[in-house]
Formats: structure tokens, C-alpha cells, sequence
């Protein structure tokens, strides 16, 4: 198995997951905040949705996060608009990792400010750290959101106290 075949692998199993949580998030609930310091529901979900995006701007040397000039974070008002942004995003993952060498994963990328350095590592594991990893911790938190909001949890890595018959895995 090629790095790129190990890290579509990885990312598609949780890619499966992280569309079942995104689909939980109730209607009318994206306005939502536990705490001053945290997202909005909306937000948590728009950032799970664009997460898998990020991995075409691994496909090149470097990214400047200064030269962004007019993003603006995606923000969902329904699950249903979160699930469809993050199909999308999914194939666009898929599709920049296909048919690369082990060896590109193997270069270093760096990503940066201006002229200032926050990171650099190399390619295949920012790919899995921030592409696979990252999601599930925001995945991890919007679990949380669907437990303060009394909505269904669903199942991840085995049952819940709302779905107990769940496989494990």
C-alpha cells in the first residue's frame, strides 16, 4: 500500500464517521455557543465541513495563510448544507492525494505568515495531522454540542448512551 493509499484509507474511515455527526447537528441550533470562548454550532460545523479542502494547499510547496485576502470561514445554517460542503471537500481530498509517490510525502511543507514560519514537517504527516487528525478533534467536540443540545449522539468508535447496539469501530 502506497502513503497516499494509507492516508485516503485512514481519511475515509473517518470521513464516514465525521458525515454521521455532521448530519446529528439539530436544525435550528447553529447559533449555539457552550461558552463564550467557544465556536457557534454553525461554525464547529462549518470548520469540520472545509477541513478536508485544506489538504490541496499540502499538494504544494507552502501556504501563506497572509496571501487568504478575502476567505471567509464556511458557515452552515443547516446540517443538511454542512453534509454537502463536506462531500464535496471529501472527493477534493481524495482527488489531490490519488496517484501522488511516497516519495512527495516524504518532502517537507511549511506553512507560513508572511515571512514568518509556523510550521513546517513533512508533507505525509501534516497530511494525517492536520487532513484525518484534526477533524476528529473537531468532530470529538461537535459530540459534545449534540450532548449539551440533548440531541443523539452518534456513533463513532462504538455505541452511545443513544445508540448502545452500535459496532464497535
Amino acid at each position: 500500500m502506497t502513503i497516499a493509499e494509507d492516508l485516503v484509507a485512514d481519511f475515509g474511515r473517518e470521513a464516514a464517521k465525521t458525515r454521521g455527526v455532521l448530519a446529528a447537528c439539530p436544525e435550528g441550533h447553529f447559533g449555539y455557543k457552550p461558552h463564550a470562548k467557544s465556536m457557534t454550532l454553525g461554525a464547529l460545523a462549518g470548520h469540520v465541513a472545509e477541513n478536508p479542502l485544506w489538504v490541496e494547499s499540502m499538494m504544494e510547496d507552502s501556504m501563506d495563510v497572509a496571501a487568504m485576502d478575502g476567505y471567509a470561514p464556511f458557515a452552515p445554517t443547516t446540517a443538511d448544507e454542512a453534509v454537502a460542503a463536506f462531500d464535496v471537500n471529501v472527493a477534493k481530498f481524495v482527488a489531490a492525494l490519488e496517484g501522488r509517490a511516497d516519495v512527495f510525502f516524504a518532502e517537507t511543507w511549511t506553512m507560513k505568515a508572511g515571512d514568518a514560519v509556523m510550521m513546517s514537517a513533512v508533507r505525509g504527516e501534516v497530511v494525517r495531522d492536520i487532513g484525518v487528525h484534526h477533524m476528529i478533534h473537531h468532530r470529538a467536540q461537535l459530540t459534545v454540542y449534540l450532548r449539551l443540545l440533548d440531541a443523539p449522539v452518534p456513533s463513532t468508535y462504538g455505541p452511545t448512551a443513544d445508540f448502545p447496539d452500535a459496532p464497535a469501530g
